[in-house]
Order: structure tokens, then C-alpha cells, then sequence
């Protein structure tokens, strides 16, 4: 199997009512373990680069200030391991940039070899968000590539995107977002939120993916919706990094039966970041208290003493940096790394295992019509789109 388009993926969510979970990935050790995960399930698998991402996968340690050029080294990286593990594992996988910020971004995201891309106009006036995602429509159709936008506003933070109040989509202004952008998904507001915080009780307005999809049955629109900031955030993690050392307080996420409920009310894509970098910083801490030796030793120590700089920090892009050619590249360079990437890789296949089962995306894998980017152009150029 090849890198094919989100479309396909999310035509077969959208038909058989499940959920397909979009993972990010920061990490060459993160992808083989997500394909793997994903082959052993069955099912589908939607992987993203956040736009940052990109930039720290093309070597920026300080990826809050990647350059455009960064980013394209990053996004041709995360490709060539996808493509990589794809070869490897047999699964049908779309790469999707997440919350891209520009034209710029998207179009190193596609030169790197995406298959997907987001662009995030939500912070804009409407007319504006539309005009861009439109303008992004134009580039990526022509490619068979697939095109997500965002309405509404989702409080909380995510590398660069940043928001302290929420405004919900308004369902109506979802209709024309979908007509006049001729957009393949949209991302709506309905009360998630981004990051570990999401509040304590947080209660998803699934009636507003309700009316949003019952519009778009009516006005004969054929796309999907995206949940973003939908980690659970578990609490047996969150407390077992606590009490091996962390200091991350109040962090909350969505409970599973709310997010099962609005699959079944047409969400096709949920969006799930904090929950990996939790689960991996579980694991590494795991790692140094059952095996203390390995804070003393060369590579592994400076990963440690940079988690105990500052405990309450769960992006393990923080902390192993040490290791950057082990998580652009794959390169191993001794027992001490492999015993960390094996840390992160068991991480991974963890959180996914659990959220696929709970998204209802194993053993959908067959379900996934096997489209090219070619045979996708073409569609869109017959349909007009």
C-alpha cells in the first residue's frame, strides 16, 4: 500500500459510523509504532504533523521559532518515515498537516510529500477564513490532496495555537463554509478544547455536530466533521507520572461516552495529541525509576536531568532532544537509546490500542477504498471541485 488521501478514510467513517482517530506524531520511533499498532488493529490510520512538528522533524530543537525551511526538511522527513513504515506495516495511512498556519506551510507540507492538509483561518473574520481556505482548495485539489478548515474558535493551546476563550461554530455559517470553500472537512467548535486542561466535567454541545450534519443532509454536502482537542487525558496516567516525580496539575480531558456519542452523531475524525506525549512521559519516567542507572549515563542523563528541570513539562519534545538524530532518522546509536525509543514506542502503541478500540476504527482497514492522489485529482475535476 502507498500514502493515499484523508477523503477515502474518512468516506468509510462516515458510511460504517465510527470514529478515526488523527495522531500526532513528533518522532520517527512514534510512527513505526502507530503503523504497527494500527496493522496489528486493523484499522485505518490518519497520522499528522502539526506545523511546528515539521519544524522540529527538520532539526529545530527551539520549534517555536522553526523557520519556513525547517519546516520543509520536516515535513519531507516525517513523509520519507511514513512511507517507510507504510512499506512495512501494509496500511492504508493518509499524512495530514495539522493547523497549518499559512499558504506557506501547506505548501511545504505537500512539497514534503502530504497527503492531507489543514489550514487553520478559525482566528479570522469569516469572509476572510474563507478566502484562505479557499485559496488552499485551489492548490491541494489539483493534487488529489485532501483539504481540512476550522470554524469557531477552541480555547486552550497547542504549540502556536493559542486561544483563552472558545466561540462554538455556528451551524449555519458550517453550510456556507462548506459551499463557498468546496472544503472536504471542517473543524468545528462544540466544546473541546486543546491541551491537558480542558476543565474538570467539560460537556461537549454535541447538538451543535447534530445540526450541522442534519444541515449538510439536507443541503446535499458531501464532507465531514473533525473533533479537535478531544484527548481524554486519563487520569491513571496523569496520576502515575505525579507520583513518579511530575508536577502536572489540573488537567482534565473529555470523557470517552461523549466522544462515542458525537460519532454517532457524524463526527468522523477526533484529533488526539496530549494524550501521546502523556503516555510517553509515563513511560520514560518508568524507565529512569526502574532503572536509576541510566540518569548517570551519558545520553540518557542529560534527557533526565532535562525532565526534572521542569517535571511539570509532558512534551517529550522537551526532554529528548539529546536523542534528535534518534527521533528525525531512526538512528540508534546504543543500548541506552534503544532502551528509551522501546520506552516511547510502548507508549504509543498503548494510547493508540485503547483509542482505536474506543473510536470503533478496528478492523475497518477494508473498508478503506484504495484511492491514488491521481485518481482523487480527477475527481475532484470532474465534480468541479
Amino acid at each position: 500500500m502507498s500514502l493515499i488521501p484523508m477523503r477515502p478514510i474518512l468516506e468509510a467513517a462516515d458510511r460504517h459510523m465510527y470514529g478515526n482517530g488523527a495522531f500526532n506524531m513528533n518522532a520517527f520511533c512514534q510512527i513505526e509504532a502507530a503503523l504497527e499498532v494500527h496493522r496489528m488493529l486493523g484499522s485505518p490510520a490518519i497520522l499528522q504533523g502539526a506545523d511546528l512538528a515539521n519544524g522540529f522533524m527538520g532539526g529545530r530543537m527551539d520549534f517555536q521559532n522553526s523557520t519556513l525551511e525547517d519546516k520543509k526538511k520536516g515535513a519531507t522527513n516525517i513523509a520519507q518515515a511514513v512511507k517507510a513504515a507504510v512499506a512495512k506495516y501494509d496500511v492504508p495511512v493518509c499524512l495530514h498537516l495539522d493547523h497549518g498556519k499559512n499558504i506557506d506551510s501547506v505548501k511545504a507540507a505537500i512539497a514534503g510529500g502530504y497527503t492531507s492538509v489543514m489550514i487553520d483561518g478559525s482566528s479570522l473574520p469569516f469572509a476572510q477564513n474563507v478566502e484562505l481556505t479557499r485559496e488552499v482548495v485551489k492548490l491541494a485539489h489539483p493534487l488529489g490532496i485532501t483539504v481540512e478548515g476550522e470554524l469557531g474558535v477552541l480555547a486552550g493551546i497547542e504549540d502556536d495555537v493559542f486561544s483563552q476563550t472558545s466561540t462554538y461554530t455556528n451551524p449555519l455559517d458550517a453550510i456556507r463554509f462548506f459551499k463557498e470553500t468546496k472544503v472536504d472537512a471542517l473543524a468545528i467548535s462544540y466544546g473541546t478544547k486543546h491541551g491537558a486542561n480542558k476543565g474538570k466535567d467539560t460537556v461537549i454541545r454535541k447538538e451543535i455536530a447534530i445540526a450541522v450534519k442534519e444541515c449538510m443532509l439536507h443541503e446535499h454536502i458531501d464532507g465531514f466533521l473533525v473533533s479537535h482537542g478531544s484527548s481524554l487525558v486519563p487520569q491513571y496516567i496523569v496520576n502515575e507520572i505525579n507520583g513518579l516525580g511530575g508536577t502536572i496539575g489540573n488537567a482534565h480531558g473529555i470523557a470517552i461516552g461523549q466522544l462515542q456519542q458525537v460519532i454517532s452523531c457524524g463526527i468522523n475524525k477526533i484529533n488526539v495529541d496530549t494524550d501521546i506525549r502523556l503516555v510517553v512521559t509515563r513511560n520514560l519516567r518508568e524507565l529512569f525509576a526502574c532503572k536509576p542507572d541510566l540518569m548517570q549515563m551519558p545520553t540518557t542523563s542529560s534527557i533526565w536531568k532535562l525532565m526534572e528541570k521542569d517535571p511539570s513539562n509532558f512534551d517529550p519534545r522537551y526532554y529528548l532532544v539529546p536523542i534528535m538524530d534518534t527521533l528525525m532518522y531512526g538512528m540508534v546509536s546504543d543500548a541506552q537509546t534503544k532502551t528509551v525509543v522501546e520506552a516511547v514506542k510502548a507508549g504509543v502503541k498503548e494510547i493508540l490500542a485503547i483509542l482505536i478500540v474506543q473510536f470503533g476504527s478496528y478492523g475497518k482497514m477494508p473498508l478503506v477504498e484504495q484511492t491514488s492522489l491521481e485518481e482523487m485529482a480527477e475527481k475532484y475535476k470532474k465534480e468541479g471541485i
